[in-house]
């Protein structure tokens, strides 16, 4: 370090340098010390004060299965009806060009199903986070913020779905009725307290709401 008509300049020592030892670097050349401080507290302040980076938003596509089998009667774990295969096939149809990167159906056929024709297309293999306890709606949201910044497809049942929705931040919705199955909910869940959530359908459109359904909904 030398005076250069009053202001004070700084130059590191390199490991060539004849003065530049572990020993004496604080005794022969206390200059380069301090200035050693100030660039190592510069770094400091320069990283408290970066900008945060931005929150990558995750968006969330999630629908209920196609519609079931009757075939078999009290079947707990149904296929897919024609209508329900065809539903499907509109769901791919639909998704296709959305940049899905991860699905997540239950264990059960009908959802896994539904998701069957995207998957196939897109390469992906659905990961599976059974239902039937209290958790599954914040087990499935925890599936898909593991995939944060990308595009999920979810695909549930009439009373995990807006449950779901809850989980990720938005608001409790009414269940979806028996007869509902073209409902396809976009959640876009980025760095803001509450995500947004908007409600559209796909495929075959569903029959009126009978009374219990009306009555459901308000």
């Amino acid at each position: 370090m030398k005076a250069v008509g009053g202001p004070v300049q700084c130059r590191l020592a390199n490991a060539g340098d004849p003065g530049y030892s572990i020993a004496m670097r604080h005794t022969r050349r206390p200059g380069e010390y301090y200035c050693r401080l100030w660039l190592a507290a510069l770094a400091v302040v320069g990283c408290a004060t970066a900008r945060p980076a931005p929150v990558a938003t995750t968006t969330v596509y999630l629908v209920r299965h196609g519609e079931k089998s009757g075939t078999i009667p009290n079947d707990p774990d149904p296929d897919l009806s024609a209508a329900g295969r065809i539903r499907a096939e509109a769901l791919a149809t639909r998704l296709r060009g959305s940049g899905v990167t991860a699905i997540v159906t239950t264990q059960l056929k009908r959802t896994r199903e539904t998701a069957a024709p995207l998957a196939a297309q897109l390469g992906l293999t659905p990961e599976v986070v059974p239902t039937g306890g209290a958790a599954h709606a914040d087990s499935v949201a925890a599936a898909v913020m593991r995939h944060r910044g990308g595009k999920v497809l979810v695909v549930g049942h009439s009373n995990t779905i807006t449950a779901i929705i809850a989980a990720l931040g938005g608001p409790r919705l009414p269940n979806l009725c028996d007869s509902e199955y073209s409902d396809l909910f976009v959640v876009n869940v980025s760095g803001s307290p509450w995500p947004s959530v908007v409600r559209q359908h796909y495929g075959a459109a569903d029959p009126a709401p009978d009374s219990a359904c009306a009555a459901m909904m308000n």
